[in-house]
């Protein structure tokens, strides 16, 4: 047997006629639908919903005994109907009566049976009805209106239109990102000696029992070159000074310390010699080159051993642990004295000596800005971080600054002032990614760059984290403040009010708004001078709240040269009850 199927409009058609034949009316006149709790704002949670909690109130012979009535609750922008609720169906005795014949004689299928409700239209009916409502992205305000019909479409056979709540996302308003309050770090610039440092080690041949320096033994050219690819270009930089040289020959292990201490010193005098000769140091800075001898010690014969793994290493440890408090002499006693002492000479002692040498310098202070700003051009090698940080500070544009920020990264990597600042400029141009390569290049960061990594993570769309950071520095205003944007971000409103009112600026007075305080936000706004469209869009949707028409539409109005608020405008809750006013179309269409 073929089963027909039909929409509600089919009912719908039956009912009507009935109603024609009979004369009925679909509602009495005088009679309304009313809702508790009345026509209110919701507030969005930080998924964007809200609860809708209402009762419908249905008067006694509100509709036919012979129809079928529906409440179609769905939320709108403006005059866009956004999304479809769940309906209220409510059949008439007769109505009932009439279906349950037709679905046993003719086979037609209710299509809405499963949720209507049977009731008794000569009484008055309470239907709870509970919704999430939920805003959608790109959509700044709504309102959720149930139509009352006959046949579920409102449109053609409207009976009443119910207005359950408006939905308003002021917060929205709020550009975080631009709003957050960043730590520039401008240093202090003090004048102070540049003194730099380095060292080296010479490993030399020498004739056994000489001091004097042969190049053509083993690789001695090659390591007095290293020495003087070292010193060289010190003492040719007009901009250094050279502060101490200090050369130490390092006695070896093997043979008595008596005779091997001032060999070791006249070998590393015979290379100060050579160094000098070679850099043709003048007389006077002579005098800064010093010798020094000391002895090697074990040790390295001992790690070698070890290294080697050999089997005897732990009788030369032993040796070396026993007479620890002693000299190289009486350990080298009793080395000598072991079975693998032969083994131990020719394998792990030491051909080359080791010819130490420390040196420090000083690179001239520069003492006005000009000069700073010449010579950066020509040797930013030169400059101290100090210096550098300084020449950041001089320079005018972001792209001059951003290009000295990344030459004190060049030469000083950990530099946590240059990234820092140059991590804020990257993300005022909106280059997350590339702020937080700069920014993670630096270990670690201090109380100064907090709020730039709090910053990071709010680009990045990682709000509990940035909250988590910024709740270590709640006495810092400027982190507190951050920390309210966040919270209101998150829709914590009641927590962001209070971290924000007491700065009074718009950011405090949207917020405001997003919690009920209207009068609250008037008195913010009060206090600013500001006269940007979105400083007076907020002035609107306050006096609006007030009641004040006149002044919500002169702001309106200012609001409306912004073009992407002019288009909010269009569909703001608030401003519903100017959508037919003849100043607002004005400002608003045109």
């Amino acid at each position: 047997m073929e089963i027909k199927k039909y929409k509600t409009l089919s009912f719908a058609v039956l009912a009507t006629a009935t109603m024609v034949a009979t004369g009925c009316a679909s509602h009495r006149a005088g009679k309304r639908i009313t809702v508790e709790p009345g026509e209110k704002v919701l507030t969005l949670d930080s998924a964007r919903s809200a609860g809708l909690d209402v009762t419908f109130h249905v008067p006694e012979h509100y509709f036919s005994k012979r129809s079928r009535l529906f409440i179609s609750p769905a939320l709108y922008s403006g005059d866009s109907l956004i999304e479809e609720y769940p309906q209220v169906v409510l059949d008439a005795p007769i109505f009932t009566k009439k279906t349950e014949r037709a679905a046993k004689l003719e086979n037609e299928v209710d299509t809405v049976a499963s949720y209507s409700r049977k009731v008794d239209n000569g009484e008055a009916q309470t239907i709870p009805y509970r919704q999430t409502v939920v805003l959608p992205e790109g959509v700044e305000s709504g309102e959720v209106i149930a139509k009352v019909s006959t046949d579920g479409c409102g449109v053609c056979s409207g009976i009443d239109t119910l207005h359950l709540a408006g939905l308003t996302n002021p917060v929205s308003l709020i550009d975080v990102k631009e709003s957050l309050k960043l730590d520039w770090i401008e240093p202090e610039f003090k004048i102070k000696p540049k003194i730099r440092s380095g060292q080296g080690v010479a490993r030399l041949q020498f004739i056994i029992n000489r001091y004097d320096i042969r190049t053509d033994l083993g690789r001695n050219k090659a390591e007095l070159d290293t020495m003087l690819a070292k010193l060289g270009p010190i003492l040719a930089d007009t901009l250094a000074t050279l502060e101490y040289v200090k050369i130490t020959g390092v006695a070896s292990a093997d043979g008595s310390l008596r005779i091997n201490t001032p060999l070791s010193r006249n070998r590393a005098n015979s290379a100060m010699k050579w160094l000098v000769q070679q850099l043709n140091i003048p007389a006077e800075l002579q005098k800064r080159f010093s010798i020094s001898s000391r002895p090697e010690g074990w040790g390295p014969v001992l790690e070698a051993m070890r290294a080697a793994g050999d089997p005897d290493t732990t009788a030369v440890a032993a040796i070396l642990d026993k007479y620890a408090d002693y000299n190289d002499d009486v350990q080298e006693y009793y080395i000598r004295r072991l079975d693998c002492w032969k083994r131990i000479r020719d394998n792990y002692l030491q051909k080359d000596r080791n010819v130490e040498y420390l040196y420090s310098y000083q690179i001239r202070s520069f003492t006005t800005d000009e000069e700073l700003l010449e010579m950066y051009d020509r040797r930013p090698d030169a400059f101290s971080e100090d210096e550098l940080l300084r020449v950041s500070t001089l320079k005018q544009t972001p792209e001059e600054k951003k290009e000295v920020y990344r030459t004190i990264l060049h030469y000083f990597p950990q530099s946590r002032v240059a990234a820092n600042n140059l991590a804020v400029l990257l993300l005022r141009e909106g280059k997350e990614d590339e702020a937080r390569e700069v920014f993670d290049s630096v270990e670690g960061y201090s109380e100064e760059t907090l709020k730039t990594r709090a910053a990071l993570y709010v680009y990045r769309n990682e709000y509990e984290k940035a909250v988590e950071l910024l709740e270590t520095e709640v006495d810092d205003p400027e982190a507190r403040y951050n920390l309210g944007l966040v919270k209101a971000q998150l829709r914590q409103f009641d927590e962001a009010y209070e971290l924000l009112a007491p700065f009074g600026d718009i950011n405090s007075a949207v917020v405001a708004l997003s919690v009920d305080k209207n009068d609250e936000a008037d008195r913010m706004l009060r206090a600013i001078d500001s006269r940007t469209p979105q400083c007076e869009y907020v002035r609107a949707i306050t006096a609006a709240r007030l009641g004040r028409d006149t002044e919500a539409l002169e702001h309106i109005a200012r609001a409306a040269e912004d073009a992407v608020l002019r288009e909010r405008a269009k569909t703001e809750y608030d401003f519903k009850p100017y959508r037919d006013n003849l100043d607002f179309r004005t400002a608003i269409y045109k």
